[in-house]
């Protein structure tokens, strides 16, 4: 009976789901990752294959993952577990793959409210070159671009006052203090979000979800008031069809897609676990994902508008200015606020944003930690530790351990290595996920999910998309990624040392690796021959009942799960009906 699910807590309501699952997927990479991805990769053109696989990957992934985690009641380990116990390594690589992305995402949110701290003096800071931390020969109150060696006032106070970049990775430099003490906050403003669970994070993310909105908004229309402004719109809309024969452009937009919605970190499940039975899935789903790339889009109107106005003060085409990398952010947007009226309220909404939008990411990263321990350990952890409160301060206080190296000297390039890793992880991630459950699990399994939670099965799209489509293009692009595989470079200048990319396949085996070593657990485990012991890897701790047998409500469907769980630990599965959906 301990293998039976618990009583777990549900949303206060739908909107709070939708707003934590929309707060989860728009994040700061929305605003200065798709962008900045956009500008390199040909403008408009990007916007071809960013569509085409939001369509074709993430809303039917995002469909399946709220049907698995709406449906098990379970976070992403203990449902893979029953689902497919061979491939319980998945879960694992999921929560393995939030904890790294948890810990180095938060060195953007000290970065940002780093700025937002120095929005209140005035001049902005960042706006002259007779600062201490300033080169003055090579300085300049102006945007940098590609057709002169000086660098930025803006530029040079990232580098100089925020990093104090040290020359690569093989020089990580000492702590930054006053960082560190900015992290520690950080982590102290998450904590107090999320100890309760979704009871404190459903109520908090009716701000940190709503207000980057306003303040975009307030942006664009102050940005197209500018002078050319329109030039800047009008690089981003216009295609340049050659790239579209690059390889390069489409993983970019898959990369994007895959890491902007949140597919393959287990987040998106482990929040719909907390769903209400006959919640309408597909509906959220398309809400979610389709939100997600139309902000996307909104802020990529938002700065090119803003590159455009610079563009036209410097006398340069659009494509010559030098805007790239994790700096987007706080070289253009804070140039920008240079030239404006009231500089200091404009960085300080700005950066504020920037933070609510980080916070909505780390909520889920962070639950879906808490909601495998729990899942997981939860009755060992409890009498060691007494109250899941202490389980979230605990995990918080690891997260922020393991992100220190970020705020060194150096940290900008373990940043990047990082981010270069998880890039990778994702992809296995996701391609697992699918594998497991489209083809292993089976799409018809699947159906008969989303028929007793939605009444219908899912139409052939949504199918083929799970079975064949989506695999496939994960396949192409891991495939692809691996023979055109580039030296990684930092702002196109510096090359990291081959020990540094050995060290980046490290940290994707530290995720993925989960994957083949809880298969061997799996299967050297049990008894048999080895026929057997695959036979009985693969087969479902959880049992289907007809379809038509639909609970009707919650009540009925946690016991309706009980029983599935209790009947898969003495039979074997049967064989659904409804298997002819496939």
């Amino acid at each position: 009976m301990d293998r039976l699910p618990k009583e777990r807590e549900t949303w206060a309501n739908r909107a709070e789901f939708i707003l934590s699952s929309v707060g989860y997927a728009v994040g700061i990479g929305n605003v200065w990752r798709f962008p900045y991805v956009c500008f390199s990769d040909g403008g408009g053109a990007f916007l071809i294959p960013y569509l085409t696989m939001m369509c074709l990957c993430a809303i039917p992934l995002v469909f399946m993952e709220f049907t698995v985690g709406q449906y098990t009641k379970r976070g992403p380990v203990e449902a893979f577990i029953d689902i497919c116990p061979l491939m319980k390594g998945v879960g694992v690589a999921m929560v393995m793959l939030s904890f790294i992305v948890a810990s180095y995402n938060n060195t953007v949110l000290t970065w940002v409210l780093y700025y937002l701290f120095h929005s209140f003096t005035a001049p902005l800071p960042w706006q002259l070159c007779n600062a201490t931390w300033n080169i003055p020969e090579n300085c300049s109150s102006f945007m940098e671009n590609t057709t002169t060696h000086l660098q930025s006032a803006t530029k040079q106070f990232f580098d100089h006052r925020l990093l104090e970049i040290t020359e690569g990775i093989e020089t990580v430099g000492h702590l930054r203090w006053e960082l560190v003490g900015i992290l520690l906050l950080i982590w102290a403003i998450l904590f107090f979000s999320v100890f309760k669970g979704i009871r404190t994070t459903g109520k908090v993310v009716y701000f940190t979800a709503l207000f980057p909105y306003v303040v975009l908004l307030a942006l664009l229309f102050n940005n197209i008031r500018l002078p050319g402004a329109l030039d800047g719109i009008l690089f981003f809309l216009t295609p340049k069809w050659n790239k579209l024969g690059e390889i390069h452009v489409w993983i970019d937009a898959t990369a994007q897609i895959f890491y902007s919605i949140g597919i393959g970190f287990g987040c998106l499940l482990s929040m719909a676990s907390h769903n209400k039975v006959n919640n309408n899935i597909l509906r959220d789903a398309m809400i979610v994902t389709l939100a997600n790339s139309a902000t996307s889009i909104f802020a990529g109107f938002v700065m090119f508008s803003g590159i455009g106005y610079m563009a036209h003060v410097r006398h340069l085409q659009v494509e010559q200015l030098a805007v790239e990398g994790p700096g987007l952010a706080f070289v253009v947007y804070p140039e920008i606020f240079s030239t404006m009226p009231v500089s200091q309220l404009w960085a300080f909404l700005f950066f504020l944003m920037l933070m609510c939008l980080g916070l909505d990411s780390q909520f889920a990263l962070v639950e879906v930690m808490g909601t495998f321990v729990m899942d997981s350990f939860g009755p060992k952890i409890l009498l060691m530790l007494k109250y899941k409160e202490l389980v979230t301060l605990l995990l918080c206080f690891l997260t922020f351990l393991f992100g220190l190296p970020c705020i060194t000297q150096g940290g900008v390039y373990i940043f990047q290595l990082l981010d270069y890793s998880v890039g990778i992880t994702l992809m296995f991630t996701s391609l697992f996920e699918v594998v497991t459950l489209s083809w292993i699990f089976g799409v018809g399994r699947l159906s008969i999910m989303v028929k007793r939670i939605l009444g219908k099965p899912p139409n052939i799209f949504f199918k083929a998309c799970w079975l064949v489509v989506s695999p496939l293009l994960i396949v192409a692009i891991l495939v692809t990624a691996m023979v055109q595989h580039k030296p990684l470079l930092y702002e196109k200048t510096y090359l990291y040392p081959a020990w540094a990319e050995g060290v980046a396949w490290i940290i994707i085996f530290l995720s993925v690796g989960w994957i083949p070593l809880g298969a061997m657990h799996e299967l050297f485990g049990r008894k048999g021959t080895c026929l057997a012991r695959l036979k009985a890897s693969v087969t479902p701790r959880i049992t289907l009942e007809e379809v038509y047998n639909v609970p009707v409500n919650e009540d009925q469907h946690q016991d309706h799960v009980k029983s599935l769980y209790s009947l898969s630990e003495v039979s074997p599965l049967r064989e659904e009906k409804d298997r002819g959906d496939m």
